[in-house]
């Protein structure tokens, strides 16, 4: 499996079996995905075993002082494919040596993906196989074309909340770690407008929202879904820019370690312990609501 593509009606997905990625997704015939542009050179990123830095890109258990970068080597390793059809797929990442010399644990990761005229919902279990409590974090890194059709100016776009989100929110500090002063939220109404000015200083990082679900639409009405399950933490990001660029809505379970913290990866503020035997479970499913999204002009 090198890429793997789904398809029903209008509805097109395409599958990298490098971190399993989605690398387009088309619905309503727009494409909904950034393009790995210049800007920023991913699509949608899976994040694991870790979401975001560890204090000095350094995994420690014990003695040990392991390196791992930013959000971890699950985005940057082949996954076999498991299954695949017309509109679903499923494909796995288990450990092997490369895995556990950076990380000494027995997992499988297992990421599956179903289309649907109007939505592509994705599901992952992570089993831990071991004798022993499995600690790990995973994340969502999905961006979406920012404007959503060219002819909308990017302030012409908005996140609205599925539930009131009064905060506060966090930031990152210089060395992308979790700066430990919470912020006041710039959400107002459950409605974030969005602008370029807000990712000044990284993303918009929320430990504890209460929504489970958010829009991204156009003051016409037309709109993105994203509805999750099993993550309790969410980030938004994007890279200031003039031109069309992206936005990233990001469920987490996990985020970097915070600046204030050092200590044992098996105590890390966020992650989880999967009990030996034990699958978790997390799902996003994105879906185009309201009037379609204009054509692309030919012109």
């Amino acid at each position: 499996m090198d890429i793997h593509r789904l398809h029903t009606g209008s509805a097109e997905a395409v599958i990298s079996a490098r971190g399993a990625e989605l690398q387009s997704l088309r619905l309503g015939g727009q494409d909904l995905l950034w393009d790995a542009g210049p800007l920023w050179p991913r699509h949608a990123p899976l994040l694991f075993p870790i979401v975001g830095r560890l204090g000095d890109d350094t995994l420690r258990l014990g003695e040990q002082a392991l390196p791992m970068s930013r959000h971890g080597f699950a985005r940057d390793r082949d996954f076999t494919l498991i299954e695949g059809t017309a509109t679903t797929c499923t494909a796995e990442l288990r450990d092997d040596e490369a895995t556990r010399a950076a990380y000494p644990f027995p997992f499988v990761l297992r990421v599956a993906y179903t289309l649907s005229s109007g939505s592509l919902r994705m599901d992952l279990a992570l089993n831990n196989p071991g004798k022993a409590p499995l600690p790990a974090s995973l994340g969502l890194h999905p961006a979406f074309r920012w404007p959503l059709a060219p002819d909308r100016p990017k302030a012409a776009h908005r996140l609205t909340f599925g539930a009131g989100e009064p905060g506060p929110l966090r930031r990152l500090t210089a060395e992308g770690l979790l700066d430990p002063n919470p912020r006041p939220s710039p959400i107002q109404d459950r409605v974030l407008p969005l602008d370029e000015g807000l990712f000044s200083e990284d993303a918009l990082i929320f430990l504890e929202p209460r929504s489970r679900s958010l829009r991204f639409e156009t003051e016409d009405g037309s709109a993105l879904t994203l509805r999750w399950e099993g993550f309790p933490h969410l980030g938004i990001w994007a890279k200031p820019d003039p031109g069309p660029s992206f936005l990233c809505i990001e469920p987490w379970e996990g985020h970097a370690d915070p600046a204030d913290w050092q200590g044992d990866f098996t105590d890390k503020p966020g992650a989880f312990l999967l009990a030996p035997g034990v699958t978790r479970r997390w799902n996003l499913t994105i879906s185009l609501d309201g009037s379609q999204l204009p054509a692309v002009s030919s012109q």
